[in-house]
């Protein structure tokens, strides 16, 4: 049963909200490699109108002040039910209802909303989210979906911030029916970089749930079979070794091998010098060290093994991974039509990057996606990464530069580790690092201004099309600096 109709929305009025900041270390738009990059740009940006592309006929900075046509609609969803508001220009929200975030019951949505408005480019949907299946079905019925931060919400709930899932709705809607609100439709992703995305995540997820296990595998052996760390060294998660720990989890179980079967066991780990392991294995076990209680190393052993065999999984199961994110990025086209998820950047571009690999480009080019329009100028992306810092000023209070926390945390993770691993690879990196450091930053401050240059370049070689040339970059650098100076 609908609930009662809200106040319409006045002629004029704009929920509009968003903040002006500082960004230093980017560049101005249109900069091409050899342009110079400026200490500071101002930017008028929202967290939210980063996420896709604009609505085709709207200019970037609002919608068109005539009236149109067009159904608002705002879903606050949930894994159990999605509370659903619909509202028209002039009207405001007419109808407030709860469904079942069950496929039935979205289709009953989609024909409801058909019923308002015939016309899918008329239709406006905002929620907190751009993931799931909710999503891919008003995405796949033609309509415009917004993504909205859950903290624009937030804001327009009142003094009390009272929470409740229908005036949550009713929001959303009003801001979907906004015409003065600058909200960006996303973009979905293609098959191939959706499948790099979520393959890269997963892939993220497992080497942390790996670190986690090495180190509660150390632990244990450090108490029990402290023997088996010397033998390892600082390669406890070889599997190798991790085979040897799956079948002998103690001393004693590897005192009574035999050579013949270490030797067996050793081939199987694919270990090219079996003899010189088994060796180094019989020495470690010579040398002087603390002995463990039996009890304690009876009630270990079975720990030891399942943290083996997990480890054994998971390094099993990344290096499949890293075998197809390598056939992704190999098959990303530089072109491939003009809709969206059609066209995705070249990775051999993402490749040709100084500490880019294989498992870290698949991390950078997933989270950017398949079109570079949501990005329209290097700092839009360098804002959307998290690498763009944010300067605050208000009344006497001194200047303060912060890092940006309303980003894409995997892609911001992904920057950061790229940033660290270019320091090895050539020498202008190293320098801008050591010259950050010099002024007093700190190291995680330094790489993120690495990263914030980085993804300048990055820009520019998606746009142009073109692979990472280290001597044409430090010659177009040499020159900004001279000009500067």
């Amino acid at each position: 049963m609908a609930l009662p109709s809200f106040p319409e929305i006045a002629p004029g009025d704009s929920l509009r909200s968003s903040s002006l900041e500082d960004c230093r270390e980017t560049a101005v738009p249109g900069a091409g490699l050899e342009g110079e990059t400026p200490a500071r740009v101002t930017s008028l940006e929202d967290w939210s109108i980063r996420t896709g592309q604009r609505l085709d006929g709207f200019p970037m900075s609002s919608f068109p002040r005539r009236e149109v046509v067009m159904l608002g609609v705002g879903i606050d969803w949930s894994e159990d039910a999605d509370v659903i508001a619909l509202g028209l220009p002039g009207q405001g929200v007419i109808e407030i209802f709860t469904i079942a975030h069950r496929p039935e019951a979205v289709k009953g949505l989609l024909a409801r909303i058909g019923e308002l408005e015939a016309d899918a480019r008329e239709v406006r949907v905002a929620l907190e989210t751009k993931h799931g299946h909710l999503v891919e079905a008003l995405l796949a019925a033609g309509y415009a979906v917004v993504p909205v931060n859950p903290q624009l919400v937030a804001r327009r709930r009142g003094p009390a911030g009272k929470k409740d899932d229908p005036e949550d709705a009713r929001i959303l809607c009003l801001l979907a029916l906004d015409r003065h609100q600058v909200l960006r439709a996303l973009i979905p992703h293609g098959e191939v970089a959706a499948e790099l995305r979520t393959i890269a995540r997963d892939d993220e997820r497992a080497s942390r749930d790996e670190r986690r296990l090495l180190n509660r595998l150390r632990a244990d052996l450090l108490a029990t079979f402290p023997a088996a760390l010397a033998f390892a060294g600082d390669d406890l998660g070889a599997p190798s070794v991790l085979r040897l720990l799956e079948h002998y989890p103690t001393e004693e179980a590897v005192a009574e091998a035999s050579d013949h079967e270490l030797e067996a066991l050793f081939r199987k780990g694919k270990h090219g010098w079996p003899d010189r392991a088994i060796a180094r294995l019989r020495t470690a076990r010579a040398s002087e060290r603390f002995v463990a209680p039996g009890y304690l190393v009876r009630a270990k052993a079975d720990a030891i093994r399942l943290c083996a065999t997990q480890l054994l999984a998971i390094g099993a199961q990344r290096r499949a991974w890293e075998r197809r994110m390598g056939q992704l990025l190999a098959a990303l086209p530089a072109s491939g039509g003009d809709g969206p998820g059609k066209a995705v950047p070249d990775g051999e571009i993402y490749l040709s990057f100084a500490g880019l690999g294989t498992r870290l480009a698949a991390r950078v080019a997933g989270e950017i996606g398949d079109h570079l329009d949501p990005f329209e100028t290097p700092n839009s992306l360098q804002c959307y990464a998290g690498k763009a810092p944010v300067t605050r000023r208000s009344g006497r209070s001194e200047l303060v530069v912060a890092c940006r926390l309303a980003c894409n945390r995997h892609l911001a993770g992904a920057v950061q580790q790229w940033a660290f691993c270019s320091l090895r690879r050539s020498i202008w990196e190293r320098e801008f690092y050591d010259a950050q450091r010099a002024r007093g930053k700190s190291h995680q401050a330094a790489l993120r201004a690495l990263g914030n240059r980085w993804l300048e370049v990055l820009w520019h070689c998606l746009r142009k099309g073109v692979v990472y040339d280290e001597s044409i970059h430090i010659a177009n650098r040499k020159r900004a600096m001279q000009r500067a100076a």
